[in-house]
């Protein structure tokens, strides 16, 4: 069993690295991808595929301030239905450049706040969408709802446009914690608003929480992580609170002082951790959890699982189109991103062009050291035979890189001629070890915590 003091050794404790839910890491896209790649690279989808569609709406209510997402404060409707004629004429531009008969894998609704749309802008954005591309019986359609910002009007109007999966943000149930951080959701809210999802037929609940607040002890999230089982969710995302108040300056509101060490952020992710496994929830890579039979789990044991903005999923389309100010679209050929902005987003709209600002046009060995990292954080195993046969990679290159990285942490992974393996005991480790196979150089933007 590894312990704390290796995993300081080793620099878990001090380490700023990238989640990895892209490679390149979004801090290495550049502006020498303009809108002329994505109108190509939209064009160039075969006919008849599959795609994935992230649409974000950038408006709360109020702004909580741990969050470090791109969102903005409205109490006025006014700007957010100018902001809907914006993603329908976003749209409607994909659409012109679509091959035929894409229809939709999955469809997610991020943000922001996007329960604060009303039931007819709800209604005219989902239609502005199978406009696009039509749903088939296996697409799932999730939505990110705030259980301070829905009622039964805006969930009838989320279930008839064909809303099959609830994901709902809970950070944690303790009340000073929540004052702490700018987020005030009472754990009997929360409760109703699952109870009113599924009472519209919509079976299948996803749910975040969070370790590394402030105030946070082992015997508060042991509390919150009790409150969330009895909700019976399907996945639960267990991520790190990533402090970071030079990015995020509304972070600045949340008593540093107060945050638990690297050690103890440790300790609560383990506790958390442990609280699911009894459960009975499968572990799925470095944060999610989910139930047994859970379209995830199933994924993970069939090889199938992946890695992308929104954590890990079982989709297997190749293509998201990012849909919004500063939406992330991924092609076989590279990223795109949208305007940040929505002011710059919106004018590039009305002049009838994308409004891509910067992106990433994949080498091929962004290909291959992508494949090497989403490996390791999904099945945390990377399988020579695997880079060989699906992309074309020479085995002595990977082997090569698989020496070096298990260099880097002498006697904790295994390695053999065909794979390079991460055992439960060094998983903590797993985005040190992504950060080994990494070629980019670390953005001086910083990362969050490695813990």
């Amino acid at each position: 069993m590894i312990t704390k003091t290796q995993l300081a050794r080793l620099g878990l404790f001090d380490a700023k690295v990238p989640r990895y839910t892209s490679y390149p890491t979004a801090p290495h896209f550049g502006s020498h991808v303009r809108s002329g790649h994505f109108a190509q690279w939209i064009e160039a989808i075969p006919e008849g595929s599959g795609i994935s569609l992230y649409v974000h709406v950038p408006f709360c209510r109020r702004l909580c301030w741990f969050c470090a997402c791109r969102t903005q404060g409205t109490q006025s409707d006014r700007p957010v239905r100018a902001y809907l004629e914006t993603l329908k004429a976003e749209l409607e531009m994909i659409r012109a450049h679509l091959p035929r008969d894409v229809h939709l894998s999955r469809l997610h609704w991020g943000g922001g706040t996007p329960t604060l749309l009303t039931p007819d802008m709800m209604e005219d954005l989902a239609g502005a969408i199978r406009d696009v591309a039509p749903f088939t019986e296996n697409t799932e359609f999730s939505v990110e709802i705030d259980p301070n910002e829905i009622d039964g009007p805006r969930l009838d109007a989320l279930a008839a446009a064909g809303m099959n999966r609830a994901s709902i943000g809970v950070q944690d149930f303790d009340d000073q914690i929540q004052q702490s951080i700018g987020r005030i959701q009472g754990y009997d809210i929360t409760r109703d608003a699952v109870n009113e999802i599924r009472a519209r037929g919509v079976a299948s609940l996803n749910a975040d929480i969070l370790y590394g607040l402030p105030f946070q002890t082992r015997e508060r999230i042991t509390e919150s992580v009790q409150k969330l089982l009895s909700l019976n969710p399907d996945r639960v995302a267990l991520y790190g609170y990533a402090h970071v108040p030079w990015m995020a300056k509304r972070q600045q509101m949340i008593p540093s002082d107060s945050l638990p060490t690297p050690e103890e952020r440790l300790e609560l992710y383990e506790t958390a951790r442990r609280l699911f496994l009894w459960d009975n929830y499968a572990e799925i890579g470095i944060d999610h959890f989910a139930t047994q039979d859970d379209g995830l789990t199933i994924a993970q044991k069939t090889g199938r699982l992946r890695r992308n903005f929104q954590g890990y999923t079982d989709d297997t389309a190749d293509v998201l189109i990012g849909v919004g100010a500063s939406s992330i679209s991924r092609f076989p050929q590279g990223y795109a991103q949208n305007a940040p902005a929505t002011g710059a987003h919106t004018g590039a709209i009305r002049e009838g062009r994308f409004s891509t600002s910067r992106g990433h046009v994949f080498t091929e060995e962004d290909r291959m050291r992508g494949r090497m990292i989403e490996a390791l954080m999904c099945d945390f195993r990377i399988d020579v035979a695997d880079l060989r046969d699906n992309l074309g990679v020479s085995e002595e290159t990977v082997r090569t890189i698989l020496r070096r990285t298990a260099d880097d942490f002498p006697g904790l992974l295994t390695l053999d001629a065909d794979s390079l393996f991460v055992p439960p005991q060094a998983r903590p480790l797993t985005r040190m070890i992504a950060r080994s196979i990494d070629a980019y150089e670390l953005s001086t933007a910083g990362h969050s915590s490695a813990i």
